[in-house]
C-alpha cells in the first residue's frame, strides 16, 4: 500500500495523515497531522515534538524500497 503522499499525488489530491503517539519521556498522548505539502499541525498546545527525517544515500541503497531499510 502506498503511503498517503505517494497516493495523494497518484490521485492528484490533498491527503492528511493523522499520527497518534505518545511521548517517549512523558508518555503523554500525541497527535500529529501532517498534510501533502508537508505541513504539520500537533493537537497538544503544550507538545514540541522532535521530528526527524533520516538522511539516506539512494545511490548505496542495496533494498528494494526505504521502508525495507528501516
Amino acid at each position: 500500500m502506498a503511503t498517503p503522499f505517494v497516493q495523494g499525488q497518484l490521485r492528484k489530491e490533498p491527503l492528511t495523515c493523522f499520527i497518534e503517539s505518545e511521548c517517549g519521556h512523558t508518555r503523554r498522548p500525541l497527535h500529529i497531522e501532517i498534510d501533502s505539502d508537508l505541513e504539520y499541525r500537533v493537537r497538544e498546545a503544550d507538545a514540541r515534538p522532535m521530528i526527524y527525517v533520516p538522511l539516506l544515500n539512494f545511490d548505496k541503497l542495496k533494498d528494494n524500497s526505504i521502508t525495507d531499510k528501516f
